[in-house]
C-alpha cells in the first residue's frame, strides 16, 4: 500500500516542482516586466508621434479652410457696400494669416 502511495506520489512531485519554477520564475520578472511596462507609457513611440502631429496639420488646414470660406463670404459682402463685413473680412484675414505659418508647403 504504501509504494501505491509513493508510485502516485512521484508524478505529483514532478508536476508541482515544475509549478513551483514557473512561479519563482514570475516572481522574479515581476518587476522587470513592471518597469518596463511603465516606460512604455511614460514613452511616446516615433509612430505615435507622427499620428499626433498629423491630428494637429488636419485640424489647423480645417480651420484654416473654414477662416478662407468664411473671409471670401465677407469679402463679397464687402464688395456689395458691407462696411462691417469689410471690418470682418479684415479680422478674419489676420486670422489666416496667422495659421498660415504653422502649416507646412506642399511639395511642388
Amino acid at each position: 500500500m504504501r509504494s501505491l502511495f509513493l508510485l502516485a506520489l512521484a508524478p505529483t512531485a514532478f508536476v508541482l516542482s515544475g509549478c513551483i519554477a514557473r512561479t519563482a520564475a514570475d516572481i522574479v520578472t515581476a518587476p522587470v516586466k513592471v518597469a518596463s511596462k511603465g516606460v512604455d507609457l511614460a514613452t511616446t513611440s516615433q509612430s505615435e508621434a507622427d499620428e499626433k502631429r498629423g491630428r494637429e496639420l488636419r485640424k489647423r488646414e480645417e480651420e484654416l479652410g473654414k477662416l478662407e470660406r468664411r473671409y471670401e463670404e465677407q469679402l463679397e459682402d464687402c464688395r456689395d457696400g458691407d462696411r462691417n463685413a469689410c471690418s470682418e473680412a479684415s479680422e478674419t484675414y489676420s486670422e489666416i494669416q496667422l495659421i498660415l505659418p504653422t502649416i507646412p508647403a506642399e511639395p511642388d
